[in-house]
């Protein structure tokens, strides 16, 4: 058959075609014409339904026809265009009937509907973000993966902690105020245990990691004598020797002050066991550096540091008095030094040295109510 003939026949079979739907529009009108508007509605739509169903077997036979005609590599790609559209179609109409449902549903479904099309997207998402980091994973190093693991890890906790401050604090903000601090308390109580919890386990950890050999030979291993026990040994030989057996109530290195060596002496002896130092020319303790009292509550005590040019040695010498009654006698007469320490002890602190040729307040008024550095002083007046 000539390529004319061709063009012809088809030319008779589309000319054909509209004459058919020419003429089945006619008798539709016609009848839609007749029936009432009930009828009608559903005659239009059997009409288009049966006009749709229509052209697609035409379409479908059309197709058919062209396919035939078709090499293999086109029909391949017609199919594919097909499959594509007809998705795209699927999708459209599923768009559109979600849409359809969603107008006709009232406004509490509608909420819960988004709420798990929300949630449906965001578990596909992270199942979609699982798969990646499983993939990225596999072709990661081993250290690679262990730093991945853990800023994965760390991203997690960081997001739960996020979370929970949220419900935190839209759960407060439900609460009323009384609710509210005893919240708040709690949440404090909460933070301090964790926290005490947290010190107790590292300290654990500290201790475990001690090992027996540093405890051993911490234990094992004597105190080092002091460099200056052999002078205090021979400064307390003298004194007992000189003043008494039971001048000195102790003795000892106080290796918290450069290992100085202290002298605690009997309040009755006090005097007697300074002016030895004083005096004697073997020791020789010349020069008064300090003098200060000292307020323990239980008691007052008055410190002494001398030193001793010819030794090349200080010393500390202590007594400790009645908090009630703090009498001592004055050093004045053995190092003029001693005058304005005692004074500021008698001033501060309320301790009386007799003897002293001029005691007085030298920093507060004579009239001033009390002694400052007293533990239990307050003002006489409470609003200076």
């Amino acid at each position: 058959m000539s390529e004319k003939e061709d063009l012809a026949k088809q030319k008779a079979e589309a000319a054909a075609k509209a004459k058919a739907v020419a003429l089945a529009r006619k008798q539709a009108k016609a009848e839609a014409a007749e029936k009432p508007e009930g009828e009608m509605d559903i005659a239009k739509q059997k009409a288009a339904a049966a006009a749709k169903a229509k052209a697609a077997a035409l379409a479908k036979k059309q197709a058919k026809e062209e396919a035939a005609d078709r090499p293999e590599s086109e029909m391949d790609i017609a199919k594919q265009k097909a499959a594509a559209a007809a998705k795209a179609k699927a999708a459209a109409l599923a768009k559109k009937q979600a849409k359809a449902e969603t107008a006709e549903k009232p406004e509490g479904e509608m909420d819960i509907a988004k709420q798990k099309a929300a949630a449906a997207a965001k578990a596909k998402a992270a199942a979609l973000a699982q798969k990646k980091a499983k993939a990225e994973a596999a072709e990661k190093p081993e250290g690679e993966m262990d730093i991945a693991k853990q800023k994965v890890a760390a991203a997690a906790k960081a997001k739960a902690a996020a979370l929970a401050r949220k419900q935190a604090k839209a759960e407060t903000a439900e609460k009323p105020e009384g609710e509210m601090e005893i919240a708040k308390q709690k949440a404090a109580a909460a933070a301090k245990a964790k926290a005490a919890a947290a010190a107790k386990a590292k300290a654990a950890a500290a201790a475990k990691n001690r090992t027996p050999v540093q405890e051993s030979e911490e234990a094992d291993t004597p105190r080092k004598i002091s460099p200056n026990q052999s002078k205090l040994d021979q400064i307390v030989s003298a004194i007992e020797s000189h003043v008494g057996q039971g001048a000195l109530l102790e003795n000892y290195i106080n290796r918290l002050s450069k290992d100085v060596p202290t002298l605690v002496a009997n309040p009755d002896t006090y005097f007697s066991i300074a002016k030895y130092l004083r005096y004697d020319e073997q020791l020789d303790f010349s020069y008064l550096s300090e003098l200060h009292g000292t307020d323990f509550e239980s008691h007052m005590e008055i410190y002494v540091h001398l030193h001793s040019f010819k030794m090349n040695q200080s010393v500390a010498l202590k007594v400790k008095l009645d908090r009630d009654t703090p009498v001592i006698p004055s050093l004045v007469p053995l190092w003029s030094g001693a005058n304005w320490p005692e004074c500021e002890a008698y001033d501060l602190l309320g301790i009386n040295f007799y003897e002293h040729p001029d005691l007085k307040r030298i920093l507060l008024g004579e009239d001033w109510k009390g002694y400052p550095l007293r533990k239990d002083y307050e003002p006489y007046d409470v609003e200076v």
